[in-house]
């Protein structure tokens, strides 16, 4: 999406990356685009998915249709944002809900971990290089406003405060996204969801998959935080957003039998 707002040559600004993330139809990222598409897809699978999750997902398309770039203005933007992040829960609430427990259900499964811990590693990878002062900042305690405002983006600050209780540390925010099994969106607890849905499916051609994945729950269940810290966080998220990506050629390759 960078490379693509920058080809425009606009100059950034907040105005500019909101219409461009949120309204932009150009924009393949946007989430116009992606409700878009949502739409699409759930409509040429009719038949695979509940009446419920149907009438939520059409809502919610037929609601953003309506949006326009003079109501994300000011505090607009967050009331569009917070919307978002509703209709998503509540389309998640209903799926797991009333779907059949079935391979429909076990491919939304993989979905939703595949792109959740891809999610949270690129936020926590580009928030923590913007928050962090300098080099000899590491390990210390950062400014709790903006790092609370890290966690909450990725719905960790109530589970924080539980299991830490004290002044906000990089390697304590680390430990809890990367690691943290308890914590659901975290990378650890996304592959153990996400295994044990690919053990559910009955795939011909899904042994490279399949052996990726394990490969990465395995690496994420055996790490220490402390190494990852002295071996580069930066350079330890990359390898695991580059392991992702092709996860999902892989699973795109087996299941849905295109590269």
């Amino acid at each position: 999406s960078g490379e693509r707002y920058f080809q425009r040559k606009k100059p950034v600004t907040f105005e500019g990356l909101v219409d461009f993330l949120a309204l932009d139809q150009e924009n393949p990222s946007s989430i116009y685009s992606c409700l878009r598409w949502a739409r699409e897809n759930a409509h040429s699978v009719r038949w695979q998915i509940t009446s419920e999750m149907w009438e939520t997902l059409n809502t919610t398309w037929l609601e953003m249709k309506a949006v326009r770039k003079a109501d994300l203005a000011g505090a607009g933007a967050a009331k569009f944002f917070d919307w978002v992040k509703d209709r998503s829960h509540l389309y998640r609430g209903v799926t797991y809900g009333t779907i059949m427990r079935g391979e429909a259900y076990n491919f939304s499964r993989l979905g939703t971990f595949l792109e959740r811990a891809d999610n949270t590693a690129r936020i926590l990878d580009v928030k923590y290089h913007v928050l962090l002062p300098s080099v000899k900042d590491v390990g210390g305690a950062l400014d709790y406003y903006q790092w609370t405002a890290l966690l909450r983006s990725v719905s960790s600050f109530e589970t924080s405060r539980a299991l830490y209780r004290d002044q906000i540390y990089p390697i304590k925010v680390a430990q809890l996204l990367i690691l943290e099994r308890r914590m659901p969106r975290s990378l650890s607890a996304c592959f153990e969801q996400l295994t044990q849905a690919m053990e559910r499916l009955q795939g011909q051609h899904d042994r490279a998959a399949r052996r990726l994945a394990g490969e990465i729950y395995v690496r994420l269940t055996n790490a220490d935080i402390e190494e990852i810290f002295q071996d580069g966080l930066h350079e330890y998220l990359t390898e695991c957003i580059a392991d992702m990506s092709e996860l999902g050629v892989r699973i795109q390759r087996a299941y849905l039998g295109s590269a």
